[in-house]
């Protein structure tokens, strides 16, 4: 893939996105600046996962370095030029009141230099800019994990991957914080339906690949049902049949439901340019005590995309 401002993301569901999270960094630092003031004030974090440049070009364009995308994931490949904007780092960056700190992770070190940029573009907030190059999963994993005291902090991450690259093992320990509100993107159209084949036979490395996703080896029984019936001698066949797209949808949110202290009910839905569905934008909570106002303002932000 190419770096810089060229690097190539989605359309239109690309700007629907970000409009939301613009819309909910927006409501978050400011309900948190006009909290009452504590004895000990929250230091605030934006995480984003899948940091890319800090820019969006929404241009669909075949990317020919990438045959699987292409075969699994055609919605990111199709042409649909459209203009550039900005992506979610700088989104964040723009938000005001600002966060404390910025963590913007990305696996491409091209990708990573570009990202420095913003240290220029943005000078003020130059030394709250943490770019991490590696694996986004890792490094999550890894800063739940070692911060042991999050009674005085506070985070929004944003996981985004381009396909199914988030493990549960990842969302699990964004959980266990009990202090960071998600904003996911869930791969229903554009990868976890295509997977699940219709037949129900399902090639080993694609079931890993779910597994991971999923957290769990259960969910061919809960994704998949059997019927029944009779060949004219009278002989009783099982036929797998898939479960509808809703209905896989519901299946993950409500995984979601199991580990945070609130979940958006109905995510919203991210489609392409023939109203398929890609992806969920899913949103969940991680603290008991602030979970009213976050969802009361993520639903308001999904509500036109239902």
């Amino acid at each position: 893939m190419s770096s810089g401002k060229n690097h190539r993301f989605g359309g239109g569901w690309t700007a629907q996105k970000l409009e939301v999270l613009a819309g909910y960094l927006q409501s978050y630092t400011t309900a948190l600046k006009d909290q009452p003031t504590p004895t000990r004030p929250f230091r605030k974090a934006f995480i984003d996962a899948f940091a890319g440049t800090g820019y969006c070009n929404l241009f669909r364009d075949k990317d020919k370095s990438d045959s699987l995308q292409s075969h699994l994931f055609p919605d990111l490949t199709e042409k649909e030029p459209q203009e550039l904007l900005s992506g979610s780092a700088k989104l964040a960056l723009q938000t005001d009141p600002s966060f404390d700190r910025y963590i913007f992770i990305e696996r491409n070190s091209a990708r990573c230099a570009d990202l420095e940029e913003l240290k220029v573009e943005f000078p003020a907030l130059a030394d709250r800019i943490n770019i991490r190059q590696g694996d986004a999963n890792e490094f999550i994993q890894e800063l739940c994990g070692k911060t042991k005291d999050w009674s005085s902090r506070r985070a929004v991450l944003f996981l985004d991957p381009y396909g199914m690259q988030v493990e549960w093992k990842t969302i699990e320990a964004i959980a266990s914080t009990k202090a960071i509100d998600l904003w996911l993107l869930f791969p229903l159209g554009i990868g976890v339906n295509r997977l699940l084949t219709k037949s129900g036979d399902i090639p080993e490395s694609w079931r890993r690949r779910l597994d991971l996703l999923l957290g769990t080896e259960d969910w061919y029984e809960d994704l998949y049902s059997v019927v029944k019936s009779k060949d004219l001698f009278g002989e009783v066949h099982e036929t797998r049949v898939k479960k509808k797209m809703e209905t896989i949808g519901r299946y993950f949110n409500d995984r979601l439901k199991q580990v945070f202290a609130g979940v958006i009910e109905t995510p919203g839905i991210l489609r392409n340019s023939v109203n398929n569905p890609l992806y969920l934008l899913c949103f969940a909570v991680g603290n008991e005590r602030g979970k009213s106002i976050a969802l009361r303002i993520a639903e308001h932000l999904l509500k036109e995309l239902r």
